[in-house]
């Protein structure tokens, strides 16, 4: 049958989508829906996600994975590339080689600002700004890809419902692990990325489970009341035969529409989820963040558990910069991504415009933001002298540093328009890479992107460990804060150093990635050693 793809009705598994298996979380949708997928030819040339071999029946519970389908480079890639951005941002940090944000003391909502950091610590702090919104929407897709893999595959509601509850508790416990390692004790949560991901994980899996849930009672009870709207003109599939009637429209056509209108209202949906899910990063910060004399940056009145949610809180046992409620938007987001690019076979060349052209819409918006002054929790914030000098000028068009000026703790409007911009318009980009280039040249950035926690966890070790080393042996006093060098002390911040120290260490992480991808790739679909 010819259609959307959405789902089905009391009809036999139809091919799937191929298993997009990630490491942060899997990257389509539920077969529970009103209509079967489109069928997919095997091997078929020019399709987003490359060649499609039918699932297999439901397997035991845990079976092992044999024949596995080929996998979308396009989200591989990006978060491989956004991995070694990350790396590039926390080299700095174990060399304590520059302030941790483009502007001194800033980054954070209602923070007058007086001081750039150094040109070349702006320029990597913009492109670590891409990472975990990257990741937070990649988890979102990855949901998507994995409950229809699984639904295929027999899984039940309830098993789906425990995995997504597993993942977010050993998310949990690997962070509060590191942050224990870390601090010699002194932390008792540490919240770095790893539990936002967790919880907004959870969130977009039973997000999911509900829309699938619903979308087919939906389409069959708009069957049942008989109030799918006609088409007012020809379905170009079918020959001219003028204006027809509803009697005239075949059964199929019918539920078809329906299954149509429950997709396009879940997609809706989410897209107002998700923005009311950034907007209110700035209805919940007193004063809006706007800098005033009586702005508070943060809600300190409120119990600590509220505010582990919604806001950064630093104590002498508690530090989280990523409340997972702040960044639960990029995961919405990624939850309607996947719906739309499963929903039927793309031509590549078709996804890679599409991500380009939304790509180009959120930058449109970041613009706004700038000159329209919206969606900015920095607004009357900053006062570097260029500022001074121009004092009824618009404070973000003074200098490029003020225009790419954000907020990332937590993310406002205009941090969310730039980094899902840069982000699509690089799905668009390694999307247009020939597979078997992106194999053969990129293939370091496959490999971090398919071991992407066990990249997160060694690399931490990995790069504080040998920072450590290097500043101990070569380092000078520094004049300067960093997360992990609270007062002046020493660092290293000569520029070769740290790109040499970054380089070095993408190649020690290389082979051990590799290595991990291997051994996971031979544990059952759901061993809790997939979850790395």
């Amino acid at each position: 049958m010819n259609g959307s793809g959405r789902g089905r009705v009391d009809i036999p598994p139809q091919p799937g989508p191929s298993v997009q298996e990630t490491s942060f979380a899997t990257a389509s949708d539920s077969n529970l829906s009103v209509l079967p997928p489109s069928p997919i030819r095997d091997g078929q040339p020019g399709t987003y996600g490359a060649t499609t071999p039918r699932l297999p029946s439901p397997q035991p519970s845990n079976p092992k994975p044999r024949d596995a389908p080929a996998r979308a480079l396009a989200p591989d890639l990006l978060r491989g590339l956004l991995m070694v951005l990350m790396a590039a941002d926390h080299t700095a940090l174990g060399l304590h080689s520059w302030p941790h944000e483009t502007a001194i003391g800033g980054e954070a909502p209602a923070s007058p600002v007086t001081e750039w950091n150094r040109p070349l610590a702006i320029v990597l702090r913009l492109l670590s700004h891409l990472c975990a919104p990257g990741f937070t929407f990649l988890l979102g897709m990855g949901v998507v890809y994995f409950g229809r893999s699984r639904s295929a595959l027999g899984w039940t509601s309830g098993r789906m419902a425990r995995h997504f509850l597993v993942r977010a508790v050993i998310l949990t416990l690997v962070t509060m692990a590191m942050g224990f390692v870390f601090t010699g004790g002194e932390v008792w949560f540490l919240n770095v990325v790893l539990f936002a991901l967790a919880v907004d994980y959870l969130i977009a899996g039973l997000v999911w489970m509900a829309i699938s849930g619903t979308e087919t009672r939906v389409a069959l009870g708009l069957l049942k009341t008989g109030i799918v709207p006609e088409r007012d003109s020809d379905d170009p599939s079918e020959p001219l035969l003028g204006r027809r009637r509803r009697d005239d429209i075949p059964p199929d056509r019918t539920i078809m529409r329906a299954a149509d209108i429950a997709w396009h209202a879940n997609n809706a949906l989410l897209l107002a989820l998700a923005l009311v899910t950034i907007w209110w990063n700035i209805w919940l910060r007193p004063g809006h963040g706007r800098c005033a004399a009586d702005d508070a940056t943060s809600d300190t009145t409120s119990s600590i558990w509220w505010r582990i949610w919604f806001y950064d809180v630093v104590t002498p046992h508690i530090t989280s910069k990523f409340p997972p409620m702040a960044w639960l938007s990029f995961a919405l987001l990624g939850l309607l991504y996947g719906r739309a690019v499963l929903a039927r076979t793309w031509a590549t060349r078709t996804v890679n415009l599409a991500n380009a052209a939304v790509g180009l819409l959120f930058a449109a918006v970041f613009v706004m933001t700038r000159l329209l002054h919206f969606g900015n929790l920095s607004e009357g914030c900053l006062h570097m002298p260029e500022h001074v000098a121009h004092p009824d000028a618009n404070q973000y068009l003074t200098s490029p540093a003020a225009f790419f000026y954000l907020i990332k703790y937590p993310p406002d409007v205009a941090f969310w328009a730039f980094s899902m911009s840069a982000n699509f318009l690089l799905l668009a980009v390694l999307g247009s890479v020939p597979r078997d280039m992106a194999v053969r040249v990129l293939h370091p950035l496959i490999v971090y992107g398919t071991s992407a926690l066990f990249f997160y966890v060694v690399h931490i070790v990995l790069y504080v460990g040998l920072g450590s080393v290097l500043v101990e042996i070569w380092g000078h006093e520094v004049p300067y804060t960093t997360p992990m060098n609270p007062g002046p002390g020493r660092g290293l911040d000569q520029a070769w150093v740290f790109f040499v120290t970054w380089a070095v260490g993408l190649v020690l992480m290389y082979p051990l990635c590799r290595w991990y991808g291997s051994f996971k790739r031979g544990k059952g679909v759901d061993s809790i050693w997939r979850f790395f």
